[in-house]
């Protein structure tokens, strides 16, 4: 699980070191300057230490040849209709860099060191193009150690990083999990400070939709199977040593689980986002990626304790922040959580870090859990805009002693969100549906004489257009809904 340079770009790269490039043809064609050829050749296929002690005593010369200055045109200007060499110049500028820091802290001197470049990430619309794949990786570099130098990134730098982001997150988007691969340790170079993680959330309908896509076919779910993340039945032995579900290499998990790891240091700001996905980048009204349930069902899969420590540390930043406790404790609880780490706790784990999360979250919880009631938990379940097949649903001394008191309580603020959850079509998810008409037969059972408060929030009239939905579940529940107040209209 290492942080190397995934295989397909390292490969790509060595490819283009090997292959001839007519250079002298490209001075005649006045496509590069004899300084240029003469700057090149200096570097080109000589031993790593004479390389660096070559730029560091040529910082202007190599700086000039990447971003332009008195010397003349960048490269990356002069020879752009010259693919061959634009690709052969990309990976000799990430060479360079690699191999002398110096010539970054000189390109970072540059005015706006990334113009030279930038146009290339929209070189093509192919994503296995080779330059605007190369580009993203000198411009990732580049902006990288902008960032450590200051915590502050300049203006150009952050203009790069949104563009940045736009691209890596169109290869996270593809088919290819290498592509994927690749973007998501480029993610992970670049959010190293608050304002590069601001930036990421912003642009979150690009950037996190993706990562979370991909975390969701490793658990196994695809978008029309949510309600598996609730059966708790897939073990750690669906797990292989190749991947988990959905094709997810064991490399590729752990590089999104670092980007999401990355993020969650801005609990406070993308907590409640990433658990409710009610924002207008949610594409569909199941707010189908809840994080604390995929990252539970994630636990139980995890084949490493390098994954088990992301998630579980991941979970501690994102429950912590006073602001997201209200929404996210209560959600911690419904999926199962506390039993999830206390699974955990029986397994034979090393990690020093891993054990202090596992310690820290199963204190929260606890403490949570040991001021709550069944009532409490089942509010805050509704409260979270989707509802589960968690105990309370079809336990009948629950609802004969909470019926009342949820149809009054605090202005029937119960019933009210429990009429805008069956508002949605749940077309992802129609098991909200069923479980909706459920209990809404349970209340009226048990708290006949309030059921005129359900019809004025339209819930009757709903509950009887599910007799009609195609899921038999639904059109089930419904029916016993329906069934309930045509028996208590008889009565009377």
């Amino acid at each position: 699980m290492s942080l190397d340079p995934p295989t397909y770009l390292s490969s790509l790269q060595s490819n283009i070191r090997t292959r001839p490039i007519p250079w002298e043809g490209a001075v005649r064609a006045g496509t590069i300057t004899d300084n240029d050829l003469k700057t090149i050749k200096a570097v080109d296929k000589v031993r790593k230490e004479q390389r660096r002690q070559t730029v560091e005593e040529n910082l202007d010369d190599y700086s000039s040849l990447i971003l332009g200055g008195s010397k003349g045109k960048s490269i990356f200007e002069s020879a752009a209709k010259r693919a061959d060499v634009i690709q052969y110049v990309l990976v000799l500028t990430g060479d360079l860099m690699n191999d002398c820091p110096l010539l970054s802290s000189k390109l970072l001197e540059h005015e706006d060191p990334y113009t030279p470049i930038l146009p290339y990430l929209s070189h093509s619309s192919n994503p296995e193009d080779p330059i605007p794949l190369l580009a993203s990786s000198v411009l990732t570099a580049l902006a990288s150690s902008s960032q450590a130098k200051s915590h502050k990134p300049s203006p150009q730098t952050k203009d790069a990083l949104t563009k940045l982001y736009k691209y890596q997150s169109s290869l996270t988007r593809s088919q290819d999990n290498g592509l994927k691969d690749i973007a998501v340790l480029q993610h992970s170079s670049l959010l190293t400070t608050k304002i590069s993680r601001e930036l990421f959330w912003k642009e979150r309908e690009e950037t996190v939709t993706p990562l979370t896509d991909i975390l969701r076919e490793a658990a196994g779910a695809g978008r029309d199977s949510d309600s598996t993340l609730w059966s708790g039945a897939t073990s750690i032995r669906s797990a292989t040593d190749g991947g988990v579900g959905g094709g997810v290499g064991l490399q590729l998990l752990y590089h999104v689980l670092l980007t999401i790891w990355q993020l969650s240091f801005e609990a406070a700001l993308v907590g409640r986002g990433l658990e409710r996905q009610d924002g207008p980048w949610c594409s569909n009204d199941s707010s189908e990626q809840e994080i604390v349930t995929l990252y539970t069902h994630l636990l139980r899969l995890s084949p490493k304790e390098k994954t088990t420590r992301l998630l579980l540390s991941t979970l501690l930043n994102l429950l912590s922040p006073p602001n997201n406790k209200g929404d996210l404790l209560p959600a911690a609880v419904t999926c199962r959580l506390p039993l999830v780490l206390s699974n955990l706790r029986s397994r034979h784990l090393t990690d020093p870090d891993l054990l202090d999360d596992l310690k820290a979250l199963t204190e929260m919880l606890d403490e949570y859990t040991s001021s709550q009631t069944t009532l409490d938990e089942y509010a805050a379940e509704v409260h979270t805009g989707k509802l589960r097949w968690s105990p309370p649903h079809k336990d009948a001394t629950f609802w004969r002693e909470n019926a009342r008191q949820i149809i009054e309580n605090e202005q029937g603020a119960l019933p009210k969100k429990l009429a805008e959850i069956m508002s949605k079509e749940w077309a992802e998810d129609k098991s909200v549906l069923a479980i909706a008409c459920n209990d809404v037969g349970w209340l009226v059972k048990e708290a006949a004489d309030q059921r005129g408060q359900l019809e004025k929030l339209g819930i009757k009239a709903r509950v009887m257009e599910l007799m009609q939905d195609k899921d038999e579940t639904v059109r089930w529940e419904s029916l016993r809904a329906v069934g309930e107040w045509l028996r208590y209209s008889f009565g009377s």
